[in-house]
């Protein structure tokens, strides 16, 4: 990893004017940026960006501080760079704080607010050590999204209605969002030079509750985009059947790429961000990879203020992959984001031939996983049966020829075990081993689950609130359809509040199992082990399980607690199960407390029933009824 080691110096390049009440342009190793040349007028802050980090680079300073107020970055004079980052979109991309081959750099905002418009990446960590940046707020000019409020909605159309937010155009009978701007370069033979916001998805939110709403689904398949026509001013019917939304609600269009995450931290250790709210970013908020020891506090993944966007940013909060040493979140609020507040996981990669005892091709399938290299010479390689994720042995990479950003040869130093066959898979056994501390965050009102847990290391979960509309935690991991590695060993789940989840169709349980393990492979394969559930509260309506999982070697489920609500309606034809655990074994699963809204604060040390099953189990058909009624 190349790197670029910043001194702390003193005294050089002291500007010759003061800025009242601030540093100067460099003082001590501080570079001020106000001094140095950025403005809050709405001007290119991105220019004084590149100079502030060439003085970085160049050993000048070790930190950035921004005065209080509004900076605005373009994309027209940002670096570039062709990025592949796992489970977005890769391309070449413009970058406003390329942040790469750094060490001990800090840039504190000050409370600023990051305001960045058109096609640009905010930040890029990339081979660096010991970066901190905080105390800001980042948000789009324009959303990569949009949304409508629903007017009407029969069997063949929907009417919505548009704010001045989400400009659009009809064209040839299909609704088209702009955002009456054009590239800096002229037309060309395929490109007519306009900013042009595609979508790919629709789903409601319910504006009042803040979430997704009761139980909507969501719709795609709409290829170049939807039939629609005007109707009147700001007033568009979409002519699709069948929609699922009501009036009232808001229809989200989501966009067809995850081109423009907030944060990319690559090849990177010792990343430090705290007390930035990330308001909007087209994709993923944090997404690192193969990077360790990341610490993120008080990020507040939020629509802004003053109601004009029901949708904080276009994917999920967080997301880490092959990541090791250590990443926690502490004190964050994650809401409204158009996926899961985080996913921590590695990759698989699909071995495609066995061309020698010691040498096959492997194909990285995933289309957002392509170019996210992780084999090299010396990796020590997890090798695993495709269909049931059982392990088959380690080997040890002797040597590695890249194809392309897909395919790869492979060389082990010894010959690989006689039962690896083609299909099967490959992980970095040594990646996606970072301890995990998720603590005191808020979950809520995003699209689809909480948090998805796949590290082999030491999770602890602990204190949090969730109101997820699918599973709250999910255990997932396969190697037929995502390819994300995952397989837990260690995971304790305790003192949170899990607030009427469910209320989507996300899950079939709060806490569950989802991994791709084939179904006659589920009762000989425990591909997550040793995961203590104690001391929570479940707050329900549904009746849908507490904990739906298979193929687990060690669950605890004790001291819990149980609070039957009304929050929602309950849903038709499900039946009252709490449990519903399968082909697992050395389980204990005790009854939770029931407790009434004025209890739920005692919470006293009281123990329902201890069911113990030490042996292989299938609590399929347990039903606590009582729970219910």
């Amino acid at each position: 990893m190349k790197q670029i080691r910043i001194s702390f110096v003193v005294g050089i390049g002291l500007a010759s004017f003061l800025i009242s009440g601030a540093l100067s342009a460099r003082d001590a190793g501080v570079i001020n940026m106000a001094a140095l040349g950025a403005k809050t007028d709405g001007s290119d802050t991105t220019p004084i960006v590149r100079a502030a980090l060439a003085e970085v680079r160049r050993g000048e300073a070790t930190k950035l501080v921004f005065p209080p107020g509004r900076y605005d970055f373009y994309s027209v004079r940002a670096n570039e760079e062709y990025l592949f980052v796992s489970n977005n979109d890769a391309g070449l991309k413009r970058i406003a704080f390329p942040l790469q081959g750094m060490e001990d750099v800090t840039i504190d905002g000050g409370g600023a607010t990051f305001v960045f418009h058109g096609e640009i990446v905010p930040f890029l960590i990339g081979d660096s050590n010991d970066v901190s940046l905080k105390n800001f707020s980042v948000d789009f000019i324009r959303p990569f999204h949009s949304e409508g409020r629903v007017l009407a909605v029969t069997e063949d159309y929907v009417d919505l209605a548009f704010t001045e937010e989400f400009p659009y155009e009809i064209r040839n009978g299909v609704l088209v969002f702009t955002s009456h701007q054009r590239y800096s370069g002229p037309a060309t033979t395929v490109s007519s030079g306009e900013v042009l916001y595609p979508y790919s998805s629709l789903l409601a939110f319910d504006p009042e509750k803040q979430e997704t709403a009761y139980m909507a689904k969501d719709r795609y398949g709409l290829g170049e985009g939807a039939a629609a026509e005007e109707i009147s001013d700001g007033r568009v019917r979409l002519k699709l059947p069948n929609l699922s939304a009501d009036p009232g609600n808001i229809l989200v269009f989501g966009p067809a790429k995850r081109n423009y995450p907030g944060f990319i931290i690559t090849d990177s250790s010792g990343v430090h961000l705290s007390g930035i709210n990330l308001h909007h970013c087209g994709g993923m908020g944090v997404i690192a990879q193969r990077s360790a020891d990341l610490f993120l506090k008080n990020i507040r993944v939020t629509p802004p203020a003053g109601g004009k966007r029901i949708l904080s940013i276009t994917a999920d909060a967080t997301h880490f992959v092959n990541c090791t040493g250590r990443i926690e979140m502490v004190d964050c609020l994650f809401e409204q984001q158009k996926d899961d507040a985080t996913n921590i996981h590695g990759l698989y990669a699909k071995i495609t031939r066995i061309l020698a005892p010691n040498r096959f091709e492997v194909r990285l399938v995933h289309p957002q996983q392509a170019g996210v290299d992780f084999i090299k010479s010396g990796t020590r390689l997890e090798l695993n049966d495709g269909p049931s994720l059982q392990r088959h042995g380690f080997a040890r990479v002797k040597s590695v020829e890249r194809i392309n950003k897909e395919m790869t040869l492979v060389e082990t130093e010894a010959p690989l075990p006689e039962d690896i066959v083609v299909g099967d898979s490959i992980a970095d056994a040594d990646a996606n081993t970072a301890d995990v501390l998720i603590r005191n965050c808020v979950i809520r009102g995003n699209r689809a689950r909480g948090i998805l847990l796949g590290s082999r290391g030491k999770m602890v979960i602990e204190g949090n609130t969730f109101h997820t509309p699918g599973a709250a935690i999910l255990f997932e991991g396969d190697s037929r359809y995502w390819f994300e590695q995952a397989g837990v060993r260690d995971v304790v789940i305790r003192d949170n509040t899990f607030d009427n989840c469910n209320y989507g169709v996300w899950g079939n349980a709060c806490i569950q199992v989802g991994s791709g393990i084939e179904k006659e492979f589920r009762s000989t394969s425990r591909y997550n082990r040793n995961i203590r559930i104690e001391n929570n509260l479940f707050r329900v309506f549904s009746p849908l399980p507490l904990l739906s999982m298979y193929s687990v070697d060690g669950l605890t489920f004790v001291d819990n607690q149980l609070e039957r609500t009304e929050a929602y309606p309950v849903p038709e034809e499900k039946e009252e199960k709490l449990f519903v655990i399968t082909n697992s074994e050395n389980v204990k699963v005790e009854d939770p407390r029931m407790v009434s809204k004025r209890q739920r604060k005692e919470m006293t040390a009281n123990r329902g029933n201890t069911v113990i099953h030490p042996k292989a189990v299938n609590l399929k058909d347990n039903r606590l009824r009582h729970a219910f009624h």
